[in-house]
């Protein structure tokens, strides 16, 4: 039941959606997310929390800066699953179009000019 109830819970903010979307591709620093989201960089690692918790993302550490990426999860597991669905129905979603764009031009900047410009 627990393993449910947290996975419905990562699931059910269009946010947490939308980050596991862009993580499909490649690993991304809490700075990126944040450019994605839109978002305060405290929400985004409360986000991140969550997604943790879960069991879909994974982190790690490199000096100063954070990285997630998704979870290796078995395919038959909740977690597998769960990922294999939001995929599958929200592969070809007009947010999900627009984020995979926008990452184009957050991946193109340098993180750590991501970062400053977000302290400001």
């Amino acid at each position: 039941m627990e393993t449910v109830l947290s996975l419905a819970k990562a699931l059910s903010d269009e946010g947490r959606l939308r980050v596991l979307l862009v993580l499909r591709q490649q690993e991304l620093c809490v700075c990126q997310i944040t450019a994605l989201l839109q978002l305060a960089t405290p929400t985004v690692s409360r986000h991140m929390a969550v997604l943790q918790q879960a069991g879909l993302v994974t982190s790690r550490k490199a000096g100063r800066w954070v990285f997630y990426r998704l979870a290796e999860v078995a395919p038959e597991s909740a977690e597998g699953r769960a990922l294999s669905w939001v995929f599958t129905v929200l592969n070809e979603d007009a947010t999900t179009q627009r984020d995979s764009q926008q990452m184009c031009c957050i991946l193109a900047c340098d993180p750590e000019e991501l970062c400053r410009q977000q302290r400001n």
